[in-house]
Order: structure tokens, then sequence, then C-alpha cells
């Protein structure tokens, strides 16, 4: 079953962060995808700050176009700050994979996921 790993926290904490501790928070990461890489296929996402954020309201009528607004959708201290995705046996191997990357300056969600179709190559 495919599980995504989500990653929220506040946008701009972990930049704070001395050196050190940002690099022992990617030392994680490192860890988890060099992990993955070696079980096969999976996708790592890092989204660029909720201030990049561009939301489409939807329409008020169907005879009107969706509303397009500058910002993220919801005003709130924390934020997606992005995701993995990939083939896990259970939720119980999903998880032991997530404590690689578990931080202080971020919470994570884990989670079952459905294929919903699509395909992306980036070289």
């Amino acid at each position: 079953m495919i599980y995504a790993i989500s990653i929220y926290g506040q946008a701009g904490v972990f930049e704070a962060l001395p050196q050190d501790r940002q690099d022992d928070v990617m030392a994680g990461h490192t860890v988890l995808q060099n992990a993955l890489r070696q079980r096969g296929d999976f996708l790592s996402v890092k989204l660029m700050p909720p201030t990049t954020a561009v939301t489409v309201e939807p329409a008020a009528a169907e005879t009107l176009q969706p509303m397009i607004v500058d910002g993220p959708f919801a005003e709130t201290k924390e934020s997606f700050l992005g995701l993995y995705l990939a083939e896990f046996n259970d939720l119980d191997e999903a998880l032991e994979h997530a404590r690689m990357i578990s931080s202080p300056v971020a919470r994570l969600e884990v989670r079952p996921a459905a294929w919903a179709g699509g395909s992306m190559t980036l070289d």
C-alpha cells in the first residue's frame, strides 16, 4: 500500500535554526531518502513558503469563473511543508520510516494513499 508521510510546521522556523541544527534535521531526510531509494520508487516534495501560494476559490455560480486569490487558503501558524509517498507493507513500516525525519521543528502525519493517476519525470 502507498503511504503518505506529510510534514507540517511553521514557515521560517527551520530557516531560523542555527546551521548545525538545520544540518541535523536534513541528515534525517538524507537517511530516509537513502532508505526509500534502496526500496524502489518514491516521491518527495518540498513546498515553497505559503506566501508563494495562490488559491483557486470555487465559482459563485456555474456561469462564473473560479476566483484566483493571492496567498494560502487559510491563515494558520502551521502549514503543509511537504510530503513523501512510498510503498510500505503496512502502517508500522511506514511509521518506522517516518521516525527517520522526526524533529522538534515539524509534525508528521502518516496516512494510506490511493494512486489517482498521472506521471512525472524530472531529470
